[in-house]
Order: structure tokens, then C-alpha cells, then sequence
């Protein structure tokens, strides 16, 4: 497994990154130009953090996106605000596409020179939770990233600070966050690692029995470590963790099969039904069948306006 702390590297020339994927975030390219490209191995599918801020844009393909400590479900459109060395990591449900602009402006960078750009250093801040963007704001931010792949030399600049300059224009309820609170990582690469392979566990086998001893083995860390450097990386204990995974599933097939919703709590994971109508109503404040019936109703609705 490789380490969770992606080495971002500029090429000459360029003062800021702008990847794109055609298939997975796994094979991405950095556009330098609309002529020029280089292929990368992207790591968006691994749980990773960087110092460079990230906005990304899926613009198809669907799955769950991990930010901090945030468990949710992405579709096309998705737009997403992550601020430096906050943890996240994408994993779609087939086929994706894409982009992901990446820029590091501490505060001894020139950036901060020009005083019109003072109103960004709050919206910075915030997205050390993730910021989650929609409404108009972002759909023209979105349209801005697609046209700067086409953009070469100073555009380019005048794209990035066009994007830069639309970020605080989105209002509060168009920029929620999604962790719960900042999570800072650790600096030490074993526990890096451990984690990151302990996550990527997680998130292909939560559909099954999971004991921690089974991580334990898996990390080779003592169980104080892992509890203790666990939470750390993902904001959560590890059986939190695991309920959010089996959650978001059962809440992706209550919307998308006509499975019972026993079937549906089994098939998740969980091993008692009152115990799955509990929690759900808990974290999502209604019932399974009453979530359903909004799902369809809203799609309904939706399909009906297109």
C-alpha cells in the first residue's frame, strides 16, 4: 500500500495543477496545455492528504467520497473544496470522469499581495472541513474548470483566479461542510500507511463480519495505537467508521433496488433489523420506508422537470 501523503510536484512553468480523467482516478493526466498533457498514477482512490488545497469536480460517474471524517454518497456534478492536509479519498461505483485543480498558497505567498484577494483567506480556513459547493456558484465554477483545460500561459492565471474569485461568491447553504471538524494527520509514515491500508479494508469487506482484531493483524499495531491513530486520520472510531459505510450502502440501495428492507440491512451488514431501524432513524431522523418513499418521490419529481 502505498503512502497516504501524495507528493505533489509542479512542472516548469506552472505555478498550479490541473488534473483530468477520462476513466479512473487512477490514470489521470496534468494539463499543461490544450495540446499538452503528461499521464500521472493518481491516488484518488487510496485515503491520502496533501498541502496543497484541491477542488474537485466529478463531472460523471458516482460512489462514496471520504473527507475527514465525512462518509457520503457523490454523483455527477459532485464539487467538492478541500483544504491543505485534510484526509479524503473517492470510490466510485465503475467508470469516472473528471477534474481536480490543486494550488498551495501559504500565507508568505505572493497570492496574498494583492489585497483582493483577502476575502479568500476565510473561505480557506473553512475548507480545512471540506466544503461541499452547489447552486449557481458552482455551476459556474465547474464551467470555468472545464474552460481552463483549453486556456494556455496568462488564460491560464486569468482562469485560476476567475475560479478563485467565484469560491466566496457562493453563499452559506451552498457551501456546507462536510467534516465535522478539522482532522490533522499524523506526520509518522508506518501509521500512515497502516491506516490507509486499514481504510481501504473497510471499505471493501464492511458487507461482512469485521473484528478488530482482524486490523490489528492487518496494521500490525497494538490495539491502543490503532484506536488512538485511527480516529486521528478519519475522525471517527473504527466501529463509527464502519456504520457510516454500511449506512451510506443501505441508503444507496434503498433508492436504487426494490430489495425489502431486511434484505437491504443484511445485505449491508448489519445483523439485526431493529438495530438498523434505530440507527437509521438516528443519524437520518426517519425510518428506511419513510427515506424510500422521499427517494422516489424526489426522483420522480426530478425526472418530471427535465
Amino acid at each position: 500500500m502505498r503512502p497516504i501523503r501524495e507528493q505533489i510536484i509542479l512542472f516548469e512553468g506552472q505555478s498550479f495543477r490541473l488534473l483530468r480523467w477520462n476513466r479512473s482516478v487512477l490514470e489521470v493526466e496534468c494539463v499543461l496545455s490544450p495540446d499538452q498533457s503528461v499521464s500521472l498514477a493518481g491516488v484518488g482512490s487510496h485515503w491520502h492528504f496533501h498541502p496543497e488545497m484541491e477542488l474537485t469536480l466529478f463531472t460523471s460517474g458516482n460512489g462514496t467520497r471520504f473527507v475527514g471524517d465525512h462518509i457520503g454518497e457523490f454523483q455527477a456534478g459532485d464539487l467538492v473544496l478541500l483544504g491543505a492536509n485534510l484526509p479524503h479519498y473517492w470510490h466510485a461505483m465503475g467508470d469516472s470522469t473528471g477534474l481536480s485543480l490543486q494550488w498551495h498558497f501559504p500565507l508568505d505567498h505572493p497570492f496574498w499581495a494583492f489585497p483582493e484577494n483577502e476575502c479568500n483567506k476565510k473561505l480557506f480556513e473553512q475548507a480545512s472541513r471540506g466544503l461541499h459547493l452547489m447552486g449557481n456558484t458552482a455551476g459556474e465554477i465547474s464551467r470555468l474548470m472545464m474552460e481552463l483545460t483549453q486556456a494556455r500561459d496568462t488564460a491560464r492565471l486569468g482562469h485560476l483566479f476567475a475560479i478563485l474569485g467565484k469560491l466566496p461568491t457562493a453563499n452559506a447553504k451552498n457551501r456546507p461542510y462536510l467534516s465535522r471538524q478539522p482532522v490533522f494527520v499524523s506526520a509518522e509514515p508506518h501509521h500512515q500507511q497502516a491506516i490507509s491500508k486499514a481504510v481501504r479494508y473497510l471499505v471493501n469487506h464492511f458487507r461482512e463480519e469485521i473484528l478488530l482484531q482482524d486490523l490489528l493483524q492487518l496494521t500490525a499495531l497494538s490495539r491502543p495505537t490503532f484506536s488512538r491513530q485511527f480516529k486521528q486520520h478519519s475522525g471517527r472510531s473504527f466501529s463509527e467508521f464502519v456504520t457510516q459505510l454500511r449506512l451510506q450502502a443501505a441508503c444507496r440501495e434503498l433508492n436504487e433496488t426494490s430489495h425489502s428492507i431486511l434484505d437491504v440491512a443484511l445485505n449491508c451488514g448489519f445483523t439485526q433489523i431493529s438495530f438498523f431501524n434505530r440507527l437509521f432513524r438516528r443519524e437520518l431522523g426517519c425510518s428506511p420506508s419513510q427515506y424510500r418513499r422521499e427517494s422516489v418521490s424526489g426522483n420522480s419529481a426530478s425526472s418530471a422537470s427535465e
